[in-house]
Formats: C-alpha cells, sequence, structure tokens
C-alpha cells in the first residue's frame, strides 16, 4: 500500500471528490474513499446504509462491500432518471472515461445545454454514492455497476447498444478481420489489432462514416434503422440477403455466434448522432395542474369527507364489536366476509378492504388468538374513541402514511398464483410509505387549491426512481431484430402512487383532488427531514399534532338532540354526542345516512331498548330531554304498546319452559302452526315446556309477533346487554423496512471515526513479523510481554492482533501507557479511546516501522 496517498483537501468538491493532481490518481475505489474527506464518507454512508451493517473495519472493507451486487443495485434502483442514465453512458464509455466523452455521449454531437447543465449534479451524486470514483478525466464505475450496466449478448445495456468492435471481433481470425477492413475501404494491415483499430477509427470518424454509409444499399439502412435503438442483435441465414451480405462484409454487422449478428456500438452511435439515448431525461417533469379550486372549497371538502372516514371507521368497529368475522387458516378475511363487510358498510369490496386495512393499521382491529379465532376491536379502539374527532382522524392518516400493508393488492394474486385476502399475509411493500409521502409531497408543490393531472404525477414519480429494467432482443423478419413494441407490466410504484391518490380523498386528506391544508400539515417541514427512523417518528407525530389543531374547527360539533317526526323517525341534523348516539343506536334502526341521519323505531327496536334494561318510563324521559320537538303520540303509543307486551311471557331454562298468567295466550301459541318446530307441550295451564334451548324459543316467539323475555332461574327477568368482545392487548402492525433503518447522525459519527480509526490500523507502516491466518502478527507470549513492555519505556505505538470474548479476531494500533497482572493498558488509536487489554487474548505485536 502507498503511503503518499492523496489527503483531504479544501479542493474537494461537494461530494467529496478531490480533483486529480500529477501523480495523485487514484488506483482503486478503496484509495478514492481513502482521499475523502470525513462529511463525505458520512455522505456515502447516510445514502447508501446497507454498508453500516455491521459496521466495516476499515476503509478497504467499506470499499468492498460497496462493490457488492446486492449493495450495487439497491443504489442504483434509488438514483432519478438522469443520474441512472449518466451511468449507462459510463457503463458504454471507454474505461476510464472522460467527463468530455461522457458529455458526448448524453448531449449528442449536436449538444444539449439542459444536459450539460444537469451533468455536473448526476455525477456528483455517483461520486457521493461510490458508484463512480476517480478525477474528471479517469472516470471508471464500479466494477458491479459496469457488469450490471454494460452490453452483453445475454443482456443488452440499457441503452440498447451491443458491444464495441474490439469485443465484437475478440474471437474472430484475423484474415476475416483483414478481409473485413479492406471490404470497408481501409487499408489492410500486418495484425489484426492494428485493423481492428482502424476499422474502430472509421466507424468513429463522422464524415468517412457519413461517406460509407451513402453507399449502402437502401435496405440495408432499413435494417441499421431497426437495429439502432436497440436490441443491437438480430438473426441471420447461412446464406444472408445481399443487403445483409454488404453489412457483413464491412463490419456494420459482426457475428457474435452461429446465426447472430450486432450492430457494433461505434456504428450504433453514429447512427445515433452520437447520443447513448434516445431522449435524455436532465430535468424532472413538472407535475402540472389540471383543476384549480378555492382552497376554502378544499378544506371543507377534505374536512366532510374526513368525518365520514371516521364515520366508516366506527361503524365498521360497531358491527365487529361482539366479535368480527373468523379467520382464514392461512389468515385474512374470506371473500364472503368481505362481500358481508361491504353491504354493512354499504360500500364496494375494494373500499370495505381499505377501510378494513387502516383499522388493522391503526391497531384497532386484531385477531383475538382463541381457538376459534375471530376478528375483534382491541383495547386500543376504546381508547381511540374516547380521542376528539380532529385526534382520532390524525391518528388514522398517520397510520396510513407509515403503514406497508397495501390494501389495493386485496383480490389479486401473489407470485404462487394465490389470492391475496384482506388482513392476509403477503400484502406488505416496503415502498408504499415511501410513495405515499412523496405523492403528497408532490401535491404540495402545487398552488393551494389545484388538484393535478395524475399523467405528470406519475410522470415526476417515475423520473425520480425509474422502474428498473433491461432491453430484451426479440426476433424480427429480414434477419434483423427489432425493439419490442410490447408494453411493460405496471410498475407497482405508478399502482401505490394511483391508489393513494384515490385513498387520499376517501380518507379527508385531499379535497377536490388538492391538498388540504390538514393534509399538508402531515408532510414534514423541511426543517424536519429525517435524520433516522427515531426523528421520523416524532416528525410524523409533531405532524399529526399540526393536521388535528388545523382540522379541528372544520369538523361540525356534535349535537346533544335530534328532531323527532309523526312517521316513527328522529333526524339528527349533525353528528350526535358519543352517549346520545349510543343510546339511539340501541333505541332505533339507522334509516338512511348523509348529512343528516335518519333513525326508525320500530316494536323491534323498542323492545332491544326494553331487552337492555330500559323502561317504558326511562324511553319516555330519554326521548323528551334529547328531541327539540315534542315526542310525537304514535311514538308514544308504540312505546307503551311494546312495553306492555313485553316480559308478559317468560322463559327460563328446563330445556326452556314458557310461563304466563294468561291461559289464553298459551293457547294461541299451542295453537298456531308457525310453533310446531318449537315441539311445546303444556306442563300446566301456565306453563309451556319446550325441547328446544332458551334462545332458540326467545327467537321463535319473537318471530312470531310475541314480546317473550328471559328470566333467570329465580324468575326475575334477565336484562341483556349485547357483549364487547376484545382483543387481548395487541400492538399495530409494524410495517415491513424498505432496508436497513437509516442511520442517525451520532451513529454516522461514531461509524466514520471508527472506519478512519481501522484504516490506521490496517495500512499503518510496520516492521516484518510473523502473521497468523487472517494477517494477525503472531509471536509467542513472552516476544509479546517483552514487545510490549519495550513500548511502554520508549513511548512507541505497535500493532497488535486481538481476539475478543466472542472470537472475533481484530487489528489494532495502540500505544501501551503500562503493563502488569497478565493486562497492557494503551491507548487504542483504532478506538480512538485507552483501552484495558488481556494479554492472553493478544495473538501477536509487531513495531511499527520507523516511518
Amino acid at each position: 500500500m502507498s503511503t503518499d496517498e492523496p489527503q483531504p483537501t479544501d479542493s474537494a468538491d461537494a461530494s467529496g471528490h478531490v480533483a486529480a493532481r500529477a501523480g495523485d490518481v487514484p488506483r482503486s475505489l478503496a484509495e478514492a474513499l481513502r482521499s475523502r474527506a470525513d462529511g463525505a464518507l458520512a455522505g456515502l454512508l447516510r445514502a447508501r446504509p446497507d454498508l453500516l451493517s455491521p459496521v466495516p473495519t476499515d476503509l478497504t472493507q467499506l470499499a468492498t462491500r460497496a462493490g457488492t451486487r446486492a449493495s450495487v443495485v439497491r443504489a442504483l434502483e434509488r438514483l432519478d432518471r438522469f443520474a441512472q442514465q449518466v451511468a449507462e453512458a459510463v457503463a458504454v464509455a471507454s474505461e476510464p472515461a472522460s467527463y468530455d466523452e461522457v458529455r458526448a455521449l448524453l448531449a449528442g454531437d449536436d449538444g444539449d445545454a439542459a444536459v450539460e447543465e444537469a451533468l455536473p449534479r448526476a455525477l456528483a451524486t455517483l461520486h457521493e454514492q461510490a458508484l463512480v470514483w476517480g478525477p474528471d478525466d479517469r472516470l471508471r464505475l464500479v466494477r458491479t455497476a459496469r457488469e450490471l450496466l454494460a452490453p452483453t449478448p445475454q443482456h443488452p445495456s440499457p441503452t440498447g447498444l451491443g458491444p464495441t468492435v474490439a469485443e465484437a471481433t475478440a474471437g474472430m481470425s484475423p484474415t476475416r478481420v483483414q478481409d473485413i477492413v479492406a471490404a470497408a475501404g481501409l487499408p489492410t494491415t500486418h495484425d489484426p489489432v492494428s485493423a481492428v483499430r482502424s476499422l474502430t477509427a472509421l466507424f468513429t470518424d463522422r464524415t468517412r462514416m457519413s461517406a460509407l454509409l451513402d453507399e449502402a444499399p437502401a435496405e440495408s439502412v432499413e435494417v441499421l434503422s431497426r437495429l439502432v435503438w436497440g436490441p443491437p442483435y438480430g438473426q441471420v441465414t447461412a446464406d444472408p440477403a445481399r443487403h445483409l451480405r454488404w453489412l457483413l462484409d464491412r463490419g456494420l454487422l459482426l457475428p457474435t455466434a452461429p446465426g447472430t449478428v450486432v450492430l457494433p456500438r461505434e456504428a450504433a452511435l453514429h447512427l445515433r448522432a452520437g447520443r447513448a439515448h434516445r431522449t435524455t431525461e436532465p430535468t424532472p417533469p413538472p407535475v402540472e395542474a389540471a383543476r384549480e379550486h378555492r382552497p376554502q372549497v378544499v378544506d371543507a371538502t377534505a374536512a366532510g369527507q374526513a368525518y365520514t372516514a371516521l364515520a366508516t371507521v366506527e361503524e365498521l368497529l360497531k358491527d365487529w364489536d361482539e366479535g368480527g368475522p373468523a379467520v382464514l387458516r392461512a389468515g385474512g378475511l374470506s371473500v364472503r366476509d368481505l362481500k358481508r363487510t361491504a353491504v354493512a358498510l354499504d360500500t364496494s369490496e375494494p373500499m370495505a378492504a381499505f377501510w378494513v386495512e387502516l383499522a388493522y393499521a391503526a391497531g384497532l382491529i386484531a385477531s383475538d388468538g382463541e381457538t376459534d379465532e375471530r376478528y375483534a376491536a382491541t383495547p386500543a379502539y376504546d381508547e381511540w374513541q374516547e380521542l376528539p374527532a380532529p385526534e382520532r382522524w390524525a391518528a388514522l392518516a398517520t397510520a396510513w402514511l407509515a403503514a406497508t400493508r397495501t390494501a389495493g393488492l386485496v383480490g389479486g394474486r401473489d407470485g404462487k398464483d394465490r389470492t391475496l385476502s384482506a388482513l392476509g399475509p403477503h400484502l406488505d411493500r416496503s415502498a408504499a410509505p415511501e410513495v405515499r409521502l412523496r405523492v403528497l409531497s408532490l401535491l404540495g408543490t402545487l398552488p393551494e387549491g389545484c388538484a393535478p393531472v395524475p399523467e405528470s404525477l406519475l410522470a415526476r414519480l417515475g423520473w425520480e426512481r425509474p422502474a428498473a429494467g433491461r432491453p430484451r432482443p426479440a426476433p424480427a423478419k429480414d434477419g434483423a431484430a427489432n425493439p419490442s413494441d410490447s408494453p411493460t407490466p405496471q410498475d407497482l410504484r405508478s399502482r401505490i402512487a394511483r391508489w393513494t391518490l384515490s385513498e387520499a380523498e376517501l380518507l379527508g386528506v385531499t379535497g377536490r383532488g388538492a391538498l388540504s391544508t390538514h393534509g399538508r400539515a402531515l408532510l414534514p417541514a423541511p426543517t424536519e427531514n429525517a435524520d433516522s427512523d427515531a426523528d421520523g417518528l416524532a416528525g410524523r407525530a409533531v405532524g399529526a399534532g399540526r393536521a388535528a389543531r388545523l382540522l379541528a374547527p372544520l369538523l361540525p360539533e356534535p349535537l346533544d338532540h335530534v328532531l323527532l317526526q309523526a312517521d316513527l323517525t328522529a333526524v339528527a341534523p349533525g353528528p350526535l354526542e358519543r352517549p346520545l348516539a349510543d343510546a339511539l343506536a340501541v333505541l332505533a334502526d339507522v334509516e338512511s345516512k348523509g348529512g343528516a341521519t335518519v333513525y326508525r323505531f320500530t316494536p323491534g327496536s323498542v323492545r332491544r331498548a326494553l331487552d337492555a334494561g330500559q323502561s317504558a318510563s326511562d324511553l319516555h324521559a330519554f326521548l323528551a330531554a334529547h328531541s327539540r320537538t315534542p315526542v310525537p303520540q304514535p311514538l308514544a303509543y308504540l312505546i307503551d304498546d311494546v312495553a306492555r307486551k313485553h316480559g308478559h311471557l317468560r322463559i327460563g331454562a328446563a330445556g326452556a319452559y314458557v310461563r304466563c298468567d294468561d291461559e289464553a295466550l298459551l293457547n294461541e301459541i299451542m295453537a298456531d302452526k308457525r310453533a310446531q318446530s318449537l315441539r311445546l307441550r303444556r306442563l300446566a295451564p301456565t306453563v309451556l315446556a319446550a325441547q328446544a334451548d332458551p334462545g332458540t324459543l326467545l327467537d321463535g316467539l319473537r318471530a312470531m309477533g310475541f314480546a317473550p323475555a328471559a328470566e333467570s332461574a329465580e324468575g326475575d327477568v334477565l336484562v341483556t346487554r349485547a357483549h364487547a368482545h376484545r382483543t387481548p392487548p395487541r400492538s399495530a402492525p409494524e410495517p415491513v423496512p424498505d432496508g436497513p433503518p437509516l442511520p442517525g447522525p451520532t451513529l454516522i459519527d461514531a461509524a466514520v471515526r471508527a472506519i478512519r480509526a481501522g484504516d490506521l490500523a490496517s495500512t499503518a507502516p510496520r516492521k516484518e513479523a510473523p502473521a497468523a491466518d487472517g494477517g494477525l502478527p503472531r509471536t509467542t507470549a513472552a516476544e509479546t510481554l517483552a514487545t510490549m513492555q519495550a513500548a511502554v519505556m520508549t513511548g512507541e505505538a505497535v500493532w497488535i492482533g486481538y481476539v475478543n470474548a466472542e472470537g472475533a479476531a481484530s487489528q489494532r494500533v495502540i500505544a501501551p501507557v503500562r503493563v502488569e497482572g497478565g493486562f497492557v493498558t494503551a491507548y487504542d488509536h483504532t478506538a480512538d479511546e485507552v483501552r484495558t487489554y488481556p494479554l492472553h487474548r493478544v495473538t501477536g505485536v509487531a513495531e511499527l516501522a520507523d516511518d
């Protein structure tokens, strides 16, 4: 390892890359990283957090890890479209490439001001993420990135370019190479290397190449036009047509395998006017506004939808209050239960799946874990109900933003062709939170009240994170390959973005397609950029509080009254206070919803209130206290009539019995044909016995129009109230992370110090010493002790090998201070602190070189 390495200087650019001086050109990525400032290393670790798992021991290990296939693929996938195009251009340029060569591949022969302006930023991004290294006159892609992006016969380049003339003729006979050179009108040479160089010079000379193509038959030019933008491979027969023979003889098509030919890269670039890409995209496409509304209208619409969202979730949980649908063996809701839920919520099945998944993501429902496993509300639901309406909405909105579960996938198929069910497995998509947040952020860039053109928003997202993929060769007519015209599958990120737009409208984050004021408050402020996952959680909590405060004045105040009408209905002109709503839900049935809720009183609903322990006088008093209109006479008669009959018949457990002081009423029951299924028989003038259980008997007599009441063994009327079924305490599902967690600034700073210290230990010059496997020094215990004691007296640093209690070996540079009792106390340059090491764990010691 060279000791006169480039050191960080003030001439470093924004990416930490140091301008090259004579003799200062790095020979490897590790040397390039070694020349970076600490801030640039911190930027690399922040941009590629997977490099920190675990923390590299030195810069060589960091460079090795930065070049692994998984890490490089992850980094390439997170580049924007133009940065990807720059990386693709470097991959098809010469190695190493100059800045001017890369610029020419992107801007073409005619030049492009937008490309020239954006290129420094894109190259700085690639430098920062250690995908490109070296000075501007010697740019190199890391080897793995070049293997991924450079063209091969199996995987053409994303640019659609093929191999160079030198690569395509590598296995060709010298005689055949000379024949091609002669047919192209060039003088023959004495060796194939110079012949290939001469042919390459012809193809890269715009004037001579144009003259050669002017001589080509029209059919030959047509073949080249179909190959020029890729894939560059085509098929030929053993006896190719005349126009194909013309191309083969002059090297404009070169054989790569029996029956397969390729358009050389230099020839394709001439036909493309020097461009590596058909269309370069140096700037992001703008998000266009489709419609503009007054911000007050947007906020009012979003607030109304937010109230509807709260009511829908409450209705869902109320429907499942006594125990919801069963859990499938494989997990999730059955199709039948999802349909029932959709009917109960008066919505479509996809919308029902969204509400169910939203409640699950917020931790309001879960499986109860019992033998007969069912879904039910969690204890967190009761706590959520006690919150003010704005805070309840904010809890739902933040849960939706952070959830990786994607309701839009419900009803689709997974990779094994299994149906994806609501609340089931395999619905997590790690990209969902990022896409949702980015969609809302892009909506926030529009003027207030403006709704976007969805296609422009999707185009912007596609530029920021383009779909990965390579062009594939496709067979074509006339012995050439055509670009595939078949559309690519819809990108998952685009689908999530479309779902985000519709779900945000359902939830009340947007109104009429535009981001609302309280929806904008959910976004992190520019000064609240999360440096770690913990910072992200804190930022979401702050945003939720802001959103709740902004939404509060827009939501209607709960009412403490209803309007009773003579047709046995009650109209709630707005949201009701919770105690009033709960009591009215028992006494009446909801008939319609909307801006006002209509309740209908029926004999069954009144009987339900009486079964819950209310008396007729209680019901009269309740209605009189909460109605702004007098209690209508038909409603008072209905309550009194049902109460008079209620409990006249008593049912208890025998099997089951019916008793009544009115013998005529029992005679009526016995004479009714509908009672045959109950198999009643008279035990006494006022008592009937049944073989059915009390519950079945109770339901059967009620179906016949009677109003029986259940009684206890002591003869008292049993008061039956709905039993709210709750799961044991459950936490909300954890989002599935998209890669390793974001490191905080403290971890990054510590990692940079550790990497620097480890690099110092690994690169420090030292005297020759016997080494064990792995490069650690190996000395006897006596030699180790003597060297340590000598270092204490001289104050010099030494290089040691050390094995910790877990068996992990490392090398360190230490300055011993004291040696006693089998321990050495020393300043550890690797850890940058004073430490004590057991001597029996030191594998060996070596003195550092004098320089």
